[in-house]
């Protein structure tokens, strides 16, 4: 009894080994997937600590505004939503109303200059008033005198806590157009400019509930301040290393070929 050389060579050409470009593209998609799955990891561990430094900082007390020499320093990582407490007079003639939406409805941010005891200035967002009392045209885009702290001297002062914010800006966001009066984001160095107060912080602040002076403008309402992180990194993760797996498990099944379906190919042929 023989075996016809014929019968095994459809079976012998089945299990020639698979294309070079096929194992080349597998070992791509592995690597690359896993590679996203580990970056995804890295953002995970970056996004809980900055969520806990953020929990951190509104639970402490609130502390003086950083001082000029410091505020180049001043990132969105080491001092954003730090409790401020400030002390000093509003310039409410230099207000900008600048569009928002909120749980209280569509309308406007109040950011009003305040020039503090040390001579500085500091944007306080004093908070929320709803589209219809018309901010646009209630705040008319001025421009501060020389020294725009010199006519608020012997004026009553006020007292406000709220959360240190930076800039707002970025290819994202809607154009502002100062000449219109026209602002889209809170953006500090656009409002300064525009306003003419370079003696101002590169920052604004968050004022909290209930803090406008009485017989203030519009007492817009404070403490609308929504502190929220997005965090989906593990589930991204989990997503990567999914897909890194599945593509090693395809090219596993491709190189080892169908469970039983060589043994069904195979015959013998046996010579009388």
């Amino acid at each position: 009894m023989a075996v016809d050389d014929r019968a095994a060579a459809p079976d012998a050409s089945r299990r020639k080994g698979v294309s070079p470009f096929l194992a080349a593209l597998a070992l791509l998609l592995i690597v690359l997937f896993a590679g996203l799955g580990t970056w995804q990891v890295y953002r995970l561990q970056w996004k809980l600590d900055l969520i806990a430094r953020v929990d951190a900082r509104l639970k402490a007390a609130p502390a003086a505004p950083p001082a000029a020499s410091h505020w180049r320093a001043i990132t969105s990582e080491s001092d954003e939503y730090r409790r401020i407490l400030l002390s000093g007079v509003y310039l409410y003639d230099l207000t900008t109303p600048v569009q928002a939406l909120t749980e209280a409805g569509s309308g406007y941010w109040l950011l009003t200059p305040m020039c503090l005891l040390d001579g500085n200035i500091v944007l306080v967002n004093r908070g929320f008033i709803p589209a219809e009392l018309g901010a646009p045209t209630r705040y008319a885009p001025m421009r501060a005198d020389a020294d725009p702290c010199a006519r608020a001297r012997g004026q009553a002062g006020a007292s406000v806590s709220g959360l240190l914010r930076t800039s707002e800006h970025g290819p994202l966001m809607r154009t502002n157009v100062p000449q219109e009066n026209r602002w889209y984001s809170r953006d500090v160095a656009a409002i300064k400019a525009a306003r003419n107060i370079p003696q101002a912080a590169p920052f604004f602040v968050d004022a909290g509930a209930g803090q406008n002076p009485p017989g203030s403008p519009d007492q817009p309402q404070g403490g609308l301040t929504v502190v929220s992180f997005h965090n989906s990194h593990l589930v991204y993760a989990i997503t990567w290393y999914a897909l890194a797996l599945m593509v090693a498990g395809a090219f596993w099944w491709i190189v080892r070929g169908r469970p039983g379906k060589g043994n069904d190919e195979r015959y013998d042929r046996t010579e009388q």
